[in-house]
């Protein structure tokens, strides 16, 4: 009886063991995104601006693939959540900022780097709503524009701007007022298609495989401006809707 209950014994700790550790394969690809926001600090830093905002959209790609890594191989856990806000604050909410403050806003001395705070607030605000109500918001539209996409459109611009041999100091009122416009769309109450309706799994005709082919043939043209227009329509969706619904009502 006694080799039983310490066999007993050895399994719940060893049990207990294993559940104290975390799924590698979700957060792994959170700490990737993590790391691609830290880097596009450390390229701004570094007046490496095309790089800042190439590395902001490789968070983006990372952050999308975590969470359905995790729900396919069914590693969802209270941690990974966590952790994954933390890398979106990092990436799309300290990085975007610091990334427009360093090619630009700087230049504007107190309303430069009060813009750039308005941003970082706003995605602060904005990851706190959006955990706070996970468990009621619905499914199909988001509240205020999403951190992903606010990040997309203010590294974009920057993209662009230095593609085309833009000074950033040349056009700091625009590069505000694009940060601070991307700041208070994320605190809004603007509601914006989540697209999370859409059934990966399922079968579609064969025109739209050829569809998604010419979409990247498009983007790969001009990745900076296409990826800038994408997102600034995005972005002026929600306004032209929630401006249609009120005058509807």
């Amino acid at each position: 009886m006694e080799e039983k209950k310490s066999d007993v014994v050895e399994l719940d700790s060893s049990s207990h063991k294993r559940g104290r550790g975390i799924y590698l394969l979700p957060n792994l690809f959170t700490t990737a995104a993590l790391f691609s926001g830290f880097y596009a600090v450390l390229a701004a830093m570094n007046a490496q601006f095309e790089k800042a905002a190439v590395a902001i959209f490789i968070a983006m790609i990372l952050d999308g693939l975590d969470g359905r890594v995790a729900r396919m191989t069914n590693t969802q856990t209270a941690f990974g959540a966590e952790y994954d806000s933390l890398s979106d604050m990092v990436a799309f909410g300290l990085a975007p900022a610091l990334v427009m403050y360093e090619w630009a806003l700087h230049s504007l001395g107190k309303p430069g780097w009060l813009a750039a705070f308005v941003y970082t607030a706003g995605a602060a605000l904005r990851l706190a709503r959006f955990n706070s109500k996970l468990d009621v918001a619905d499914n199909h539209y988001f509240q205020g524009l999403p951190s992903p996409s606010a990040a997309a459109i203010v590294a974009a611009s920057v993209w662009v701007a230095v593609d085309n041999g833009i000074e950033g100091s040349n056009v700091a009122i625009i590069a505000g007022l694009i940060t601070g416009a991307c700041g208070l769309l994320m605190v809004s109450n603007v509601r914006y298609n989540s697209f999370k309706h859409i059934d990966l799994k399922g079968k579609v005709p064969f025109i739209a495989v050829v569809g998604i082919a010419l979409v990247f043939a498009i983007i790969l043209m001009q990745p900076p401006l296409i990826l800038f227009l994408v997102f600034a329509l995005y972005a002026l969706s929600g306004l032209v809707t929630s401006v249609r619904s009120h005058f509807q009502q």
